[in-house]
């Protein structure tokens, strides 16, 4: 995990307080320097959003679909994003924290420079997505799909990636070691170069029919 450098959201200090609903004040719908805290978003539909140098903090989005959102230099820290629509998104140097983030859709997304940090994202979706230098840290991901995608300097950290759907997508060079799971669904072919802890490798052995003595 370590040879993965993230680089950190550029935010600068003493942001203003702001309210999510000034979005609709603006000939665009951007929202730049200002933290957005304690407060809930419900059933909002928008499509190419943008958001930069912005903090999110205790913030529940309820019912939301941000297709085609870009987000730059951003935080969420212990937010709720779950079941969040944000299918072909650009991320880039964003930061998700402490939050909630079950069936979040980031199909056909572009990440870079994106740190999952203590998240549930169980459930959430990936699907044909571009990740890199991304990092999911102390994270659930139970059940999420990774369909496609395509990984640079992407690792999962003492993660629980039990049922995680990989296939199509090549983990030559992504760490999983210290990851946990009973099963998930790749290729052989796909595994190769893929970094798995000594008790990885005997499962994976298994799915080749082979039997290891202990």
């Amino acid at each position: 995990m370590s040879k993965i450098k993230i680089e950190k959201p550029k935010i600068p200090h003493n942001l203003p307080s702001a309210n999510f609903q000034e979005i609709y004040y603006r000939d665009e719908p951007y929202l730049d320097k200002c933290i957005i805290s304690n407060c809930s978003v419900d059933r909002e539909k928008m499509d190419k959003i943008e958001s930069s140098q912005v903090i999110f903090k205790n913030v529940k989005f309820n019912d939301i679909s941000f297709k085609n959102i870009e987000l730059t230099d951003v935080i969420f820290e212990n937010c709720d994003l779950s079941n969040a629509d944000f299918m072909e998104a650009i991320i880039h140097r964003v930061e998700f924290k402490e939050s909630k983030m079950l069936g979040i859709n980031l199909s056909d997304a572009g990440l870079g420079n994106v740190l999952f940090e203590n998240c549930i994202l169980n459930l959430s979706s990936y699907g044909y997505g571009s990740l890199k230098q991304v990092k999911f840290v102390n994270c659930s991901l139970q059940n999420a799909d990774y369909y496609e995608c395509k990984f640079k300097k992407a690792g999962f950290h003492q993660c629980d990636i039990n049922d995680v759907n990989f296939s199509g997508t090549s983990l030559k060079g992504i760490d999983i070691s210290s990851s946990t799971f009973e099963r998930i669904s790749v290729s052989l072919e796909d595994l190769d170069g893929c970094e798995v802890s000594p008790q990885q490798a005997i499962g994976f052995a298994a799915m080749l029919g082979l039997k290891v003595k202990e």
